[in-house]
């Protein structure tokens, strides 16, 4: 009798700890985690290169419904999607839902970077980051990114009759983040800095299996390549500030130099800054460079769109005396610009979908995101949703003047506290690249209109243009 009471005594944990088991994985979105390692993501991956992950996506929720589990990148995932979702990640605390991005991000760009911080460390670097990227203090850089894209333009593009844009408006946007963030200017080190920082890019999406003659690998070596110069660099700006030879707000780098405690020590780590100046080098390279190539595609293919952009642009030049620059001022008449800009990012954003990580068991539509699995939500699924955006296929740029958007419907940069901190960094560099391209140039496209993502929207040939100048005014 003692010795059954003790079987059943011992038996009662084990039970227990099977029931709470099954009724967990009974309460896990339905899907299947496919292989292990790889799981969904090479069908993901080639979908994105055919153009078809919205499709891919749709499918999906025809098939399990709005939340769904899957495996992406090495990891346990839940794929969910719409206003309430978006809502759920961008306004969740940290203690909650991670930033914490793919294994392939986060060894490429580093564990101290502001995807994978959370907590008082996320708040901390996050406001070091906002000093500079904030309105007040990016209104001094207008000149400065004025002058940049002019250069570009006189050397890139006057005298040409074609040009392949996105190869382009990639070395721009690099130039613009080497001169503004890091105070480099043109030479031998930021052509270095070019070339490491993008082979490093190419691996960010990828199955983190670390072999020779992988993107991975290739990414991984040249990321380490890219944070030893920035380390060398930081060195440099601190003995600059040091001896006077530089100010706080000259660039990204002595600007996070010059932020200190209350003990009077530099706010943030060597490595905090080393990451989190690739974080800020990864959004504003690809994010701009994407928007102002699809920008000049879509202006192409919309006659009427184009006349009152131009129309907005040549009364901007018209009130400039030859060789002045834009001011700050300019670009706040720019309003039907950056509403075309705003419904390109709608209908191609740059950043298909992005990743989250939960803290802790979590609950979203009934299901259970256990703790540790990765969450993947997708711009497409509501920035495309005809209940939201009538006509979602139409190109339609008044509907960021009309239409008194819901929250976490349109989310071409994030949303709520998560909105990204380079926004008004991207908006102002689109807007002055938009003037000089229209008031200085007429093109029209020389190859097919499609796409595909890589993971971010790659237009056919780059989109080579043949360009034409226009008479100055």
């Amino acid at each position: 009798m003692n010795t059954l009471f003790a079987v059943f005594l011992f038996l009662i944990p084990i039970f227990l700890l099977h029931t709470r088991r099954k009724k967990s994985s009974e309460r896990l979105p339905p899907g299947s985690l496919g292989l292990p390692l790889i799981g969904q993501s090479l069908g993901l991956l080639r979908a994105m290169r055919a153009n078809t992950a919205e499709k891919w996506l749709e499918q999906r929720i025809k098939k399990y419904g709005p939340v769904s589990k899957l495996s992406l990148f090495g990891k346990p995932t839940v794929f969910i999607h719409g206003q309430a979702a978006n809502k759920f990640v961008f306004t969740a605390n940290g203690s909650t839902i991670s930033s914490k991005q793919t294994e392939s991000i986060r060894r490429i760009l580093g564990e101290r970077s502001l995807f994978e911080l959370s907590a008082e460390d996320h708040k901390r670097v996050r406001s070091a980051l906002m000093l500079f990227l904030k309105p007040e203090s990016l209104k001094q850089y207008v000149e400065k990114m004025d002058e940049e894209i002019r250069n570009h333009l006189e050397m890139h593009w006057h005298g040409k009759q074609q040009v392949t844009v996105l190869p382009l408006m990639k070395n721009l946007t690099f130039n613009i983040i080497c001169s503004l963030l890091f105070g480099l200017e043109r030479g031998t080190r930021r052509d270095e800095f070019v070339e490491c920082f993008q082979t490093m890019m190419e691996g960010m999406w990828s199955v983190p299996v670390n072999l020779p003659f992988t993107r991975y690998n290739s990414s991984l070596k040249a990321s380490k390549r890219v944070q030893n110069m920035l380390k060398e660099l930081i060195r440099e700006k601190r003995v600059q500030l040091e001896q006077r030879k530089a100010s706080p707000q000259q660039d990204l780098v002595t600007c996070f130099l010059s932020i200190r405690n209350d003990e009077g020590k530099e706010e943030l780590t060597e490595l905090e800054m080393v990451h989190n100046v690739m974080v800020v080098m990864v959004a504003g390279h690809d994010t701009s460079s994407i928007l102002i190539t699809f920008l000049l595609r879509l202006l192409a293919n919309e006659p009427a769109v184009y006349a009152h952009l131009l129309q907005e642009q040549e009364e901007i030049a018209r009130s400039k005396s030859a060789g002045e620059f834009l001011t700050w001022e300019d670009l706040a008449k720019m309003k039907y610009t950056w509403r075309v800009a705003q419904e390109t990012l709608r209908v191609t954003p740059p950043i298909f979908g992005s990743f989250r990580t939960a803290m802790k068991d979590i609950e979203f539509g009934g299901y259970l995101i256990p703790k540790g699995w990765q969450i993947f939500w997708a711009a497409h699924m509501t920035h495309m949703n005809d209940s939201i955006f009538p006509e979602p296929s139409k190109f339609d740029p008044s509907r960021f003047e009309k239409q008194v958007l819901p929250p976490y419907c349109f989310v071409g940069f994030g949303g709520g506290p998560r909105i990204c901190p380079g926004y008004e960094f991207a908006r102002i560099e689109t807007l002055i690249a938009m003037h000089h391209m229209v008031t200085r140039f007429t093109w029209k496209l020389t190859a097919d209109d499609q796409f595909s993502r890589d993971p971010m929207p790659v237009p056919t040939q780059g989109l080579p243009l043949e360009i034409m100048p226009r008479t100055r005014l």
